[in-house]
């Protein structure tokens, strides 16, 4: 039976630096709590301990896998923290050894024996981890959880199989492939937003999508903004220095304005040759994987790593395409992309540890150039072919972040992800899509197959490419 994954699964609100190294064990540690409070009684907990494997073991520092785990068995929401207050809560932790477990109880933690880092590899996933609690009795209590990317935890055993199978018969247009979703689109004569959308009123009232689709905008607009806005160093080590803020200054002159909205429209107003919509482009990626890798809020799309190439894409729809656009396009955008992204998701993977980058910038530059082309008035087999033609030239890319951080060169790959994007989007849009070559679901499998066959050290682990060939003494 089909998956059924809403544009809310592909499009979460989180914490950087990556979602299935930082969001991904945040909420394996707030699932680990839930069992815990079902199973046990919190306060009979003497003690928890946490073994990262794999992916998370190797780039975990990097990623603030550690920092994560930390927030997550405190009882913080990645969705909702006060950013501000993240430096507060790990600071406490380890000057005083005690983490507030769930919010509840102060126990011994000691994170330099309690979060172990495990080189090797569980069979499972990549990004395997397992919590251990201790009680008063001597008993323990062990469970392992899977951070497959997106965001996405999962247990192989999948203690949530019937739950799963009620979410599967919700949707009305239950789709597994690109094929089954243009075959929707022309039995029903409807555009693939409309498809979208009632699928997802099958799982929520028309105010609430509405209002969460708005809401994941903002918070793309308000990082973008503060990306715009926020100069200096990047923390980590490598000493980068955030680009966005000058290439801003430049761009965006003697503007007046005193929020994000006030922004966006002082931004229509700029000019609009060829090299100021580049610019503009990749200052609006930089400006949100900047604030990703400083820990800041930002959306997952689908990833954490990849999460400035929709925000850049549709912006630059807003402001420079269409000045008149407002809400329904953004919804009609997010809503397309959401389902393209979940495709990717059933046909292959999301995560870089799974399948290196062309997982992630390749996925995302496929997301934002359907999306973008339906706006444009494409056609479906037009926006299908436009995600196509953006993930078949992302295909075999690695994942080698230097010192495992999502910096370099992450950052810069979602200025390349979004400029695609669009091209993708207009090379569909002058193209007869009976005249395509390669359905999307054809390069879907091609992704995953490369995924397969591609080097494990290429898969987010800092053991090849860039991430050895550069150190942090050359930086």
């Amino acid at each position: 039976m089909e998956e059924c994954i809403s544009v809310f699964d592909m499009l979460k609100i989180g914490v950087g630096p990556s979602s299935s190294h930082t969001l991904g064990p945040w909420r394996a540690a707030e699932r680990f709590l839930a069992e815990l409070r079902n199973e046990y009684n919190i306060n009979d907990v003497t003690r928890v301990k946490v073994d990262l494997y794999g992916s998370l073991s190797l780039t975990g520092k990097g990623h603030a896998t550690d920092l994560a785990v930390m927030l997550g068995l405190s009882g913080q929401d990645p969705e909702y923290i006060p950013i501000q207050d993240i430096d507060g809560i790990i600071k406490s932790i380890e000057t005083k050894n005690e983490i507030n477990l769930g919010n509840e109880i102060n126990i011994p933690f000691y994170f330099l024996q309690d979060i172990v880092f495990n080189k090797n590899f569980l069979p499972f996933h990549a990004n395997g981890l397992t919590f251990t609690a201790f009680f008063k009795d001597e008993t323990e209590y062990v469970s392992t959880f899977y951070s497959i990317g997106g965001g996405f935890v999962v247990k192989e055993e999948r203690d949530n199989a019937k739950k799963k199978q009620v979410i599967k018969c919700a949707f009305p247009f239950p789709i597994q492939n690109a094929e089954e979703l243009l075959n929707y689109t022309v039995k029903e004569n409807m555009t693939i937003s409309q498809i979208v959308y009632e699928n997802e009123k099958s799982m929520r009232p028309e105010a609430e999508i509405h209002h969460e689709l708005m809401r994941i905008w903002n918070t793309m607009l308000e990082c973008m903004y503060i990306g715009c806005h926020s100069e200096g160093i990047l923390p980590g080590g490598l000493h980068v220095r955030r680009r966005a803020f000058d290439m801003h200054q430049n761009l965006i002159g003697l503007s007046n304005y005193t929020n994000p909205q006030e922004w966006l429209e002082e931004i229509r107003k700029t000019e609009v040759k060829f090299r100021q919509i580049l610019k503009w482009v990749s200052c609006f990626a930089l400006a949100v994987n900047e604030v990703n890798a400083a820990l800041g809020r930002v959306v997952t799309a689908p990833t954490n790593g990849s999460a400035g190439v929709i925000p850049a894409v549709l912006m630059y729809y807003l402001v420079i395409e269409n000045h008149q656009a407002g809400e329904k396009e953004i919804k009609q955008f997010l809503m397309v992309a959401g389902e393209i992204g979940s495709i990717f998701k059933k046909g292959a993977t999301i995560s870089a540890a799974m399948g290196g980058c062309q997982a992630e910038i390749g996925v995302s530059s496929a997301m934002a150039a359907g999306a973008l082309c339906e706006l444009m008035g494409g056609s479906p087999a037009q926006v299908l072919m436009a995600a196509e033609i953006a993930m078949e030239h992302h295909l075999g890319l690695t994942c080698d972040p230097i010192g495992g951080l999502v910096q370099i060169p992450c950052i810069e790959r979602n200025t390349m992800g979004a400029i695609k994007a669009i091209n993708a989007a207009e090379l569909a849009l002058e193209t007869d899509a009976k005249n395509a070559k390669v359905p999307l679901d054809k390069v879907i499998d091609t992704m995953w197959q490369t995924a397969k066959d591609m080097n494990s050290k290429y898969k987010e682990t800092s053991e090849g490419g860039l991430a050895i060939a550069v150190n942090m003494a050359d930086c």
